[in-house]
């Protein structure tokens, strides 16, 4: 039997007349990664806000490690890390210091603080570095250090709103393997992102928010299933040519702004000549074309309609 450590039922947060929030549900397993997605004015942060105690729910039941987050906020953030959109470091300080600080801020008992500030620093390669200065740091090495940072005291369960955002392919790599040690560990992970490749790679499973409520929910496979299987995306020189693809193939999914057709195919060589004899037969000619099967873009973009582009915040 699975153990929740974040339940969710009817969460709803407004601000003003804008209601941000409409009803949520979800539940995160014990020892796995959740991934929330959405486009810009989703309700990730505010979700994130509300699970952390940062923002009070206008309705609903929120229990993060069985504590109500309404009336047991302080034994919710006894339990929790969390680390934002930006890395929360002291740039006057070092990375030992920064470390240092959150022990004397938390709950670590002296005898045991340098023992865990040397174990963070080892464990996220930050010891040569540890005695300069945080503003030296490249982009990967703060966020190792507000990983680190979060981790002093030993949280169970870590937000990380974002957390690759900004770091070059191989900083974002080096972070997912952090990250999947720390599950390996059992430490649950409640993750935002906007990057789908991310959700994907690491995600047991996924929730997609959009205009405050959840328009779908599951693993990763799970809703690469909801869509078509494979396809051929076509990109046409112009409207017009969109309008003639259109046409051609009914039951074609249209990209107005990118002038593109996604035609179903099992992406086989024959399929492949067929489609493009079809085009030929018309006088079309494609921009470009590739074989594609489902991924999580392709997820987003049908139950949002918008691109993974506008998924940043």
């Amino acid at each position: 039997m699975t153990t929740s450590v974040i339940e969710v039922s009817g969460l709803r947060k407004a601000f003003g007349d804008r209601v941000v929030l409409d009803g949520v549900d979800l539940r995160v397993e014990a020892g796995t990664i959740f991934s929330l997605l959405g486009p810009n004015g989703a309700g990730k942060t505010t979700t994130v806000n509300v699970l952390t105690t940062l923002v009070r729910a206008d309705g609903g039941s929120v229990r993060v490690a069985g504590h109500d987050v309404a009336t047991e906020a302080r034994a919710v953030r006894s339990v929790i890390g969390v680390t934002g959109q930006f890395a929360a470091v002291d740039e006057l300080l070092t990375g030992r210091e920064n470390l240092q600080l959150m022990v004397d801020l938390g709950r670590v008992p002296a005898r045991d603080g340098k023992r865990v500030v040397a174990e963070l620093l080892e464990r996220f390669e930050l010891t040569e570095s540890a005695g300069k200065p945080a503003s030296t740091y490249s982009g990967g090495m703060r966020r190792k250090l507000d990983l680190a940072m979060t981790l002093v005291g030993n949280p169970r369960i870590i937000f990380l709103d974002e957390p690759t955002t900004g770091l070059d392919p191989r900083s974002r790599r080096t972070m997912w393997s952090i990250i999947r040690d720390l599950v390996a560990d059992g430490v649950s992970v409640f993750l935002t992102t906007q990057y789908l490749e991310e959700a994907d790679q690491l995600a047991h499973r996924v929730a997609v928010l959009d205009q405050g409520r959840l328009v779908a929910q599951g693993t990763p496979d799970e809703l690469k299933r909801q869509i078509p299987g494979t396809h051929v995306r076509l990109r046409l020189a112009t409207a017009a040519d969109l309008d003639a693809a259109g046409r051609i193939f009914p039951d074609a999914a249209r990209d107005e702004e990118a002038l593109t057709v996604r035609v179903p195919s099992d992406g086989g060589t024959a399929s492949l000549r067929a489609l493009l004899d079809r085009l030929d037969e018309y006088h079309l000619r494609a921009e470009e074309f590739s074989v594609h099967t489902p991924d999580l873009d392709d997820v987003f973009l049908a139950l949002t309609g918008r691109t993974t582009e506008v998924t940043a915040k």
